[in-house]
């Protein structure tokens, strides 16, 4: 049984989502403009062997709007919520944002990681490697007349994989907006901004690299690089597939 659950993490209100069931947890984090939710259809194919644990991260769905969006904010949350769920070190999976933080967390807290999924995210993430690295959204309106006009919008300024970004529409007071605010994303989007090799070296865990084929954020050229240079790492390329490739079968992808 799928449950959204509130939980307190350092003293600020989170919420995530299990997908239940008596496989091995999996404690899954979203990228940029995602939410828990994002995980919802790689859940049942990986059932009942792993059981997805999703968090809103900070800023993000229905967690706590505001605040501090650096690097560490991010890995100290996950941190709080791996303990909060315990017992033992987990299995973490990581899109994009919530890749770096993935293996942010190996390296900064050994002893609450397993293993690592880390799905299209470099240990470079800054103008050297995609162009732009920040989506800027400070113009987008925030609120919209209806579900069709916020989709229509998204669909004019080429945002891809229209369902992932839709997964954070809501209505409320008789307005269409985002779960997310417009500077908060920006600022997450900023933070994650940088060179992280040392950590994506800074630990011994067993880590699966996953890169789409035709993913503009993670180069071939990069990928091949992590997985080299870090013990244990193994790279596993999607062809045909995007950024966000866990949203369709690889046969079906199209999204970059």
């Amino acid at each position: 049984m799928i449950a959204q659950t509130p939980v307190t993490l350092r003293g600020r209100a989170f919420s995530y989502l299990d997908h239940g069931g008596d496989g091995v947890p999996l404690v899954a984090l979203h990228g940029a403009f995602g939410r828990a939710s994002s995980f919802a259809a790689l859940a049942p194919y990986l059932a009942p062997e792993f059981r997805i644990i999703a968090l809103d991260q900070r800023g993000h769905g229905l967690s706590e709007h505001g605040g501090d969006f650096g690097r560490d904010a991010f890995v100290e949350d996950a941190a709080a919520f791996l303990r909060h769920l315990g017992p033992g070190p987990a299995l973490v999976l990581g899109h994009s944002l919530g890749g770096v933080t993935a293996y942010q967390l190996a390296a900064r807290h050994p002893g609450l990681v397993r293993a690592l999924v880390v799905e299209d995210a470099g240990a470079v993430t800054d103008a050297s490697e995609i162009d732009p690295p920040v989506l800027d959204i400070t113009g987008w309106p925030q609120t919209f007349p209806s579900r069709d006009a916020l989709a229509g919008f998204l669909v004019g300024e080429g945002v891809p994989a229209l369902g992932y970004f839709m997964d954070s529409a809501h209505e409320r007071d008789g307005a269409w907006r985002m779960r997310f605010d417009h500077q908060d994303v920006m600022a997450a989007q900023r933070g994650n901004v940088g060179n992280f090799w040392d950590d994506w070296l800074g630990s011994p865990h067993p880590a699966l690299l996953i890169r789409g084929g035709l993913s503009p954020l993670l180069s071939a050229r990069q990928a091949a690089a992590m997985a080299k240079r870090r013990a244990g790492a193994r790279l596993r390329v999607l062809p045909g597939c995007g950024h966000w490739n866990r949203r369709r079968t690889p046969s079906r992808c199209t999204d970059h």
